[in-house]
């Protein structure tokens, strides 16, 4: 009981080292496209997407469920995949990294936009640098005109 006290309290106290930024690209295209994109980017370096989470869906079939008509999205889907490579590279640097993996990379458009945003959420610290870095380049492909 005293652990479990003591570890609630080093969370709280650093809950601010929880917060994380996240990484943006907006595009021209609709969310189809963007969406197959960005499945491209990632199947194109040879990963295997594990998980597609249509998040936008989910939202949209729930909103009445829990007393919301806000139509939050045209789509918007998360795709989480693992590098053997780089998951690899930055466990062996910090084995705790297990934590960020799978990596996941969103798309999403809004209602009545003909644009689409494609992103991720930045991990922390120098050890996750090579995962940004896959990620980035993920976004960069998926984006590129």
């Amino acid at each position: 009981m005293n652990r479990l006290i003591a570890t609630s309290a080093a969370v709280l106290m650093a809950g601010s080292a929880f917060a994380q930024d996240i990484y943006t690209v907006t595009v021209s295209d609709s969310f189809e496209d963007a969406a197959f994109a960005l499945e491209s980017a990632i199947l194109d370096r040879g990963l295997v997407i594990d998980n597609t989470s249509h998040v936008g869906d989910m939202l949209a079939r729930t909103g009445a469920d829990v007393g919301s008509d806000v139509d939050l999205f045209a789509g918007a889907d998360v795709y989480s995949f693992c590098s053997a490579t780089v998951s690899r590279e930055v466990m062996e640097a910090d084995i705790s990294n297990i934590a960020y993996c799978p990596y996941g990379v969103f798309v999403y458009a809004l209602p009545d936009s003909d644009q689409s945003v494609i992103g991720f959420r930045v991990y922390p610290g120098d050890s996750m640098a090579p995962v940004n870095a896959l990620l980035t380049e993920i976004v960069a492909d998926a984006t590129a005109d």
